[in-house]
């Protein structure tokens, strides 16, 4: 057997490897409803949000789960008793969730809820971002609002049809990024125009289109090591890599409707929440983009 051969047939497996794209690891236990991963990088927890019904229904059924940074499940119901828990971020100690009609404080080394903070007139309280001065801006994906909060006071940072149903939240130095997911609300989900990605100045609220055309019913959004955006279309359950000019790749599709996804920092690691799925994928993002083995995908009615 040549030396040739030998080499030939260890390109080949790797090509194969690569084109697979195999998660890394994927965590089903206790999963129900998952809408949001997040990696905290101070503990280096992973956190995720599992409505566990419906995303718009105060059923208590709601929960938080607990992960190390390689994927064990370190407590499948670290915070229980919440509704429909959507996007998580943290700062100074603190994992701020939100849930509905309101952003909830929880003590990430006692898993204690310290605050509360209502949104009057909030419907579809999904994604949050945080300044490193702790102010924090929510998305309100049903209203068209992203709400600013200051303490304890709340404010409306931008709506209006602009903001194009408003889901995924980033900061990006003085910029908030956000990635809407369309215009045209319809009874699937769907709408009329898809959404793109787009800046905010924090200071003079200036907006500047990232995307050069509509992309999707965006949801999650997280920024790459390399600067790159990373985004999820919920409803054709794609994920897309956009450059800050604002050049589009589809890494991957397939999933069961890909929700609010995290990112580790460092180590290039993507984690993929898969909502009608109940499962959690951590994929890395050295390897080359494909297509994920695929399933349908299910579409959630607002009520």
């Amino acid at each position: 057997m040549s030396l040739t051969y030998l080499v030939g047939v260890a390109f080949l497996f790797t090509l194969s490897a690569i084109a697979e794209n195999k998660p890394l690891w994927q965590g089903a236990e206790g999963v129900k409803t998952p809408e949001s991963t997040y990696y905290e990088p101070e503990t280096g927890f992973i956190f995720v949000s599992n409505i566990n019904g419906e995303p718009t229904v105060k059923d208590g059924n709601g929960y938080i789960q607990k992960y190390s940074g390689d994927g064990k499940v370190l407590e499948a119901k670290w915070v229980g008793g919440l509704n429909a828990p959507k996007g998580l971020r943290a700062h100074d100690g603190i994992l701020w969730v939100t849930d509905i009609d309101e952003v909830i404080g929880i003590q990430i080394d006692s898993a204690k809820i310290t605050k509360r903070i209502p949104i009057a007139g909030a419907k579809f309280l999904n994604d949050v971002a945080i300044t490193k001065e702790g102010v924090l801006f929510v998305s309100d994906m049903v209203t068209g609002k992203i709400h600013e909060i200051h303490g304890d006071k709340v404010s409306v940072f931008v709506e209006g049809p602009k903001t194009e149903l408003p889901n995924g939240l980033l900061i990006n130095g003085r910029k908030l990024v956000v990635a809407g997911w369309g215009i045209g609300l319809k009874p699937d989900f769907s709408t009329k125009v898809l959404g793109n990605i787009a800046t905010y100045d924090l200071k003079t609220k200036r907006r500047n289109v990232i995307t050069k055309k509509p992309l999707g019913n965006l949801d999650g959004l997280e920024m790459a090591d390399n600067g790159d955006y990373l985004v999820s279309d919920w409803v054709t359950s794609k994920i897309y890599r956009v450059s800050p000019k604002g050049k589009v790749e589809l890494h991957s599709s397939g999933y069961k409707n890909c929700g609010d996804i995290g990112y580790i920092p460092g180590r290039d690691i993507l984690l993929v929440p898969q909502m009608s799925g109940n499962l959690i994928s951590a994929y890395d993002l050295t390897l080359k983009p494909s297509a994920i083995p695929g399933t349908k995908v299910s579409k959630v009615k607002l009520k």
